[in-house]
């Protein structure tokens, strides 16, 4: 059997795979060795390829630092506890706008369509969570953002492309809607579901302008308003800083940098293979009609 000749085109599509791909992993990489390698050559430009002088100091000031520790702990609290509620209530409004016996549904989408356009402002959205008494609480950064309009209609018209069958069936042998939701309608929806998931996870721990509007106390801090003082202000925390030379620390500073940045993407990218198979079918699926 002949093999097909190879054409240009493929060549061309190959060699611009690859350099996506370099492209792609690269910066990942290159933050990888700079945190493991040694202060002075990093301040040298040395690294470049591979890691000099192989240090886990980096790591070790980042895990000394007890304000890191903190916050790091309140960003998984604030990423878990938020996914629950943003998957609850997306769901809540997404079934129901899916059915197309509904009465007013296109005035009830309408109006939850009409909030990715239009929004309040800045300032009328903080006198509201003001008067609500949740400034500086935990519920400041996760009831204002409980639903997501894009993924609620993602949901919904996934929702859409179960057949009716199944809920006929369903209501013929007694089942309320409640059940039906529960017992088939999720089962039937773990593609989307984990396409919300990572979506929601992705978005709750790379937030931080909520927590520096409506956070006051620094023991609620996300992990990423620290990244953000390490990385454009250069601060640690005083009780780090004592426990090496002022000069130390200032010759680590780019790879501390480095490390915390690798630190805070490391979870998205450990969770993401385990998700990928569902969220690829789930934003097919939601997203073609048909």
């Amino acid at each position: 059997m002949r093999l097909n000749k190879i054409s240009p085109f493929d060549i061309v599509n190959v060699i611009l795979m690859l350099l996506l791909i370099v492209v792609t992993i690269y910066p990942l990489y290159y933050m990888a060795i700079v945190s493991v390698s040694s202060g002075i050559a990093v301040q040298r430009g040395e690294v470049f390829l591979f890691p000099i002088e192989f240090s886990l100091k980096a790591y070790s000031i980042v895990f000394d630092d007890p304000a890191i520790i903190r916050s790091y702990m309140n960003t998984l609290l604030y990423t878990s506890l938020g996914v629950v509620v943003n998957l609850f209530m997306t769901m809540l409004c997404a079934y129901p706008l899916s059915k197309r016996y509904l009465y007013g549904r296109s005035l009830f989408a309408f109006f939850v369509v009409f909030t990715m356009f239009f929004d309040g402002g800045l300032i009328p959205r903080y006198t509201v969570i003001h008067s609500l008494g949740m400034v500086n609480t935990i519920w400041a950064l996760l009831i204002p953002t409980a639903i997501n309009v894009f993924n609620m209609i993602l949901m919904r018209t996934f929702f859409e492309e179960i057949p009716d069958a199944l809920y006929e069936s369903a209501t013929v042998d007694g089942a309320g809607e409640g059940t039906i939701l529960w017992k088939i309608v999720l089962p039937l929806s773990l593609p989307v579901m984990a396409t919300m998931f990572i979506f929601y996870a992705v978005a709750h721990w790379n937030s931080f302008f909520p927590a520096m509007i409506y956070l006051n106390d620094k023991d609620l801090y996300p992990l990423q308003i620290l990244v953000r003082n390490i990385v454009i202000q250069g601060e640690l925390s005083s009780q780090t800083t004592e426990t090496g030379s002022a000069e130390g620390i200032t010759m680590m500073a780019q790879n501390v940098k480095y490390a915390v940045v690798f630190v805070v993407i490391l979870p998205i990218l450990l969770i993401y293979p385990f998700v990928q198979k569902y969220f690829i079918q789930g934003a097919m699926l939601g997203a073609v009609k048909g």
